[in-house]
């Protein structure tokens, strides 16, 4: 499962990082309203963590801008503001559950654990076209062929099976891939885009990653001739 905190407080962000990765969750940080809003649209969460006293963009505007968005993953949000008034305020911007600063780690697994039940259980398979990617083993395969992916192509793949059409940024695409602390320029992603594209076609698939002068990667399905 997917997690996306979104908390300004990076001491905090991190410490919840480790507690969920060590209990198998795949988790990210970021640590501002308008990027926690651009990654929470993506789709691709399972959950957001979601603080509310933010400078610029605070979480009540985060949950309804992504609420606007339609995007119904669930949002647990963390603050130190107890009375009920902010809670309402926080369920009517769309969150589903509001736990009060400080809490014990115990009460926010169950929180998280009980939000993930409706979400149901992971998928082992991403497919589009007529390719589909193994997320256990990193094989892409098409029509009885197949190529294993490096762990970086993998994660690029991935993401780009998770927004399909939806244009991604370079500097999206490193910070998702790479990560923020990471020294990788945008030339990585120019070469692993370029790893992918013959990966692809190796195996004859019909996806086709197309670039966007200034506006970065998307997927398509090539049209049969």
């Amino acid at each position: 499962m997917k997690i996306l905190i979104i908390e300004d407080e990076k001491l905090l962000a991190e410490s919840i990082k480790v507690l969920l990765t060590r209990k198998g969750f795949d988790v990210e940080c970021v640590y501002d309203g308008e990027t926690g809003e651009e990654y929470a649209t993506l789709g691709i969460y399972d959950l957001l963590i979601l603080d509310v006293m933010m400078p610029g963009m605070d979480g009540y505007q985060v949950a309804r801008e992504v609420r606007a968005k339609r995007c119904s993953t669930p949002i647990l949000m963390l603050t130190a503001k107890s009375e009920v008034e902010d809670r309402i305020a926080g369920l009517n911007a769309g969150a589903d559950y509001y736990l009060t600063k400080p809490f014990d780690t115990r009460e926010l697994l169950a929180c998280i654990n009980a939000l993930l039940r409706r979400q149901g259980g992971q998928v082992d398979e991403m497919s589009y076209g007529n390719t589909s990617l193994d997320l256990s083993t990193c094989i892409l395969s098409c029509n009885g062929k197949s190529i294993r992916l490096s762990d970086r192509e993998f994660d690029l793949m991935r993401f780009l099976l998770q927004t399909k059409e939806k244009n991604m940024s370079k500097e999206l695409l490193l910070v998702r891939i790479w990560g923020f602390e990471s020294n990788a320029t945008e030339n990585h992603v120019e070469v692993y885009v370029g790893f992918l594209r013959k990966k692809l076609q190796s195996i004859g698939s019909n996806i086709r990653i197309e670039a966007i002068r200034r506006q970065g990667y998307h997927l398509e399905v090539a049209e049969e001739c």
